[in-house]
């Protein structure tokens, strides 16, 4: 019997390749994003089926959640994947940007999240993956927004798997590093001219991503291990995604903070 995934943010990135990704290992695959409409390169995908979910509307994601069990009888996986980014220095934020990208990056989670463990307690089984990021592990330079909405999601996800271990359910969490998606190009960035007096921090990390860009990581790799993720039947809760994932914080691990902090405040330029 196939097992049954849904992932949200399926449209593009990560969440794209995941849903091919799993179609290829023959599972049904629930891909859900906001404008379903628009999404044609899933058509040729028999057991794909797109459906609509925005993370910040209960009402889309319970119909979401109700329409895939009805087509597939039950949903095995979810993967928590929507989000977007905000870059630049705090102050030049309005209240507005970050409460929307909270909205999106840890509320949605939250609530996807909600509407999915009825289900998943019914059937004391299944599996919930929470993609992150290594910005959740690491503060990043100019990236407090961000990281701090990711590590609100490693917190929510660490504590959560307490509560829900003992029904059956697994909390995991995937942790990736640089990928090349449209995401941080698309990501909304409070520009130089809101707050001159960060000018030359913002292009300097602006142009040392255009520099790393072509260093990053194909968002297929991220997706093998997503579904690494999803099939292991273990209490492993961090999956971290990515060679320069795994080099950053195995150097959290092993240098001093004072050296580790002036290397990625160098690396990040």
């Amino acid at each position: 019997m196939r097992q049954t995934v849904l992932i949200t943010g399926s449209s593009s990135g990560i969440g794209k390749a995941t849903a091919y990704y799993f179609h290829e290992k023959g599972w049904n695959v629930v891909a859900t994003m906001r404008n379903p409409d628009v999404e044609q390169d899933f058509s040729h995908c028999a057991n794909i089926t797109c459906l609509r979910l925005d993370v910040t509307d209960i009402g889309s994601i319970r119909k979401a959640v109700t329409d895939a069990k009805e087509r597939f009888g039950m949903i095995n996986v979810l993967v928590n994947n929507a989000a977007y980014s905000l870059t630049g220095p705090f102050e030049g934020a309005t209240p507005d940007q970050i409460q929307t990208l909270y909205d999106v990056d840890v509320f949605g989670v939250m609530n996807v999240t909600r509407e999915m463990i009825p289900h998943f307690r019914e059937t004391r089984t299944g599996t919930i993956v929470n993609v992150t990021s290594l910005g959740g592990l690491i503060g990043m330079p100019l990236s407090s927004f961000y990281s701090s909405a990711k590590w609100a999601v490693e917190g929510f996800s660490e504590s959560l798997r307490f509560e829900l271990q003992k029904l059956g359910i697994r909390v995991k969490i995937v942790e990736p590093g640089g990928v090349k998606t449209s995401f941080a190009s698309n990501a909304i960035i409070v520009r130089k001219s809101d707050v001159p007096s960060y000018q030359e921090t913002l292009e300097k990390r602006l142009r040392g991503y255009e520099k790393r860009r072509n260093q990053l990581t194909d968002p297929k790799l991220i997706a093998k291990v997503i579904f690494k993720a999803a099939e292991d039947n273990n209490n492993r809760l961090r999956y971290l995604a990515g060679n320069d994932a795994k080099v950053f914080w195995a150097l959290r691990q092993i240098l001093p903070f004072r050296i580790f902090t002036s290397l990625l405040r160098r690396l990040a330029g």
